[in-house]
């Protein structure tokens, strides 16, 4: 079965003066900015309600390796269900998968290139909801 991304994670992106800009989408937009530098909207499965889930927003110093290309002034970051066979789908039509992959309390992730060469992350969720 063909592995697909089942929703957006995350949108992150650099800015000059990140605590400054979260303080201006805080003020202008209402964004509920938190002391790590973002936010996080909360949501539940149209199809499934009792299953929830989160995408973050969150700026990043200009100087970030984390894109990538200091040219890349966005990432997303996407959902998936299963991390290992989205990356070995993609390997397996040619595209560029970073080797690493992180394991951590909030999920596995991954990175790859998009078809313009801009770095993509993907994300597994925790199975287990933190602190549970």
């Amino acid at each position: 079965m063909k592995q697909k991304a089942t929703g957006v994670g995350g949108v992150f992106f650099r800015a000059k003066n990140p605590k400054k800009l979260c303080a201006w989408y805080s003020k202008h937009l209402g964004l509920p900015i938190e002391e790590w530098g973002g936010c996080q909207f909360h949501w539940r499965e149209m199809k499934a309600p009792k299953k929830t889930g989160t995408t973050v927003w969150s700026t990043f110093k200009s100087d970030t390796k984390y894109f990538g290309s200091g040219k890349q002034q966005h990432m997303i970051n996407y959902r998936v269900a299963n991390l290992k066979k989205v990356l070995a789908q993609l390997k397996r039509a040619g595209v560029w998968v970073d080797r690493r992959v992180e394991e951590t309390e909030y999920g596995k992730f991954g990175w790859a290139k998009d078809g313009e060469g801009n770095r993509i992350e993907l994300w597994e969720p925790p199975t287990k909801k933190r602190g549970a």
